[in-house]
């Protein structure tokens, strides 16, 4: 469980970049975040994962708020993966594992490496396109096996297939209990893959619940509520 009560962050000169954000996600949910540019999604994201501290409020994961506890059970791709760029793919999957004690790791290497059809293990990180290096941060995140997943804009330069796989194993993984919090500027995406969205803009959360209860009977997407909302707060 993914647990923020009242929490908020600011930068420069007072403006809160997160404003009093309480959320509450349960396990085995797929939890996509939306927002504008600038709504405060990168930040929240990286209160979760520890790359940065909240002013105020609390966050728990797993009824836990220890910052090294926490690191331990989840899986993070973030917005724009940073390598060191002359390892090879395979030393960086080493380092991870090192780092997250794998014990399995030839085994988890060759199915991820399988699934998501990625062949340059010997090559140097400076040599990948940017979506082999996208593949190599998803291996990266999956290799320890973590309760919670978070991806910043998971798909950006995946090619449709790996999209695709992306997608299956999100739903596998919250299947089997584990939480998935990512956020995306593809509603259609969100629309199709998530049990539970979030909506943020200027800091504050604008809603959070199923696609369906924000529909309450109509027949729009969720890129038309998203738009309805998110211009209110415009106004």
């Amino acid at each position: 469980m993914i647990f923020f009560n009242c929490v908020s962050k600011s930068y420069k000169e007072g403006k809160k970049a997160v404003d009093n954000l309480s959320l509450t996600i349960e396990d085995g949910t797929i939890f996509g975040f939306l927002g504008p540019n600038g709504a405060g999604k990168s930040t929240t994201i990286k209160m979760i994962v520890g790359l940065l501290s909240q002013d105020s409020g609390t966050i728990s994961i797993d009824s836990t708020s220890d910052a090294l506890q926490i690191k331990r059970n989840l899986g993070y791709v973030p917005d724009e993966p940073l390598f060191y760029e002359r390892m090879t793919g395979m030393e960086h999957i080493d380092f991870i594992c090192n780092v997250f004690q794998v014990s399995d790791r030839k085994q988890r290497t060759e199915e991820l490496c399988t699934l998501f059809d990625f062949h340059a293990l010997s090559d140097e990180i400076r040599s990948y396109s940017h979506g082999m290096k996208q593949k190599l941060a998803v291996i990266s995140a999956l290799i320890h096996q973590p309760k919670l997943l978070v991806l910043d804009e998971p798909m950006v330069g995946l090619d449709p297939r790996s999209s695709y796989v992306l997608k299956q194993t999100m739903r596998d993984y919250a299947a089997k209990g584990n939480t998935v919090f990512f956020s995306t500027h593809v509603l259609e995406v969100a629309q199709e893959l998530c049990t539970q969205v979030g909506i943020i803009d200027k800091g504050k959360l604008l809603y959070q619940g199923t696609f369906k209860d924000l529909q309450k009977g109509s027949d729009q997407s969720l890129e038309e509520l998203f738009l309805k909302l998110t211009e209110k707060t415009g106004e």
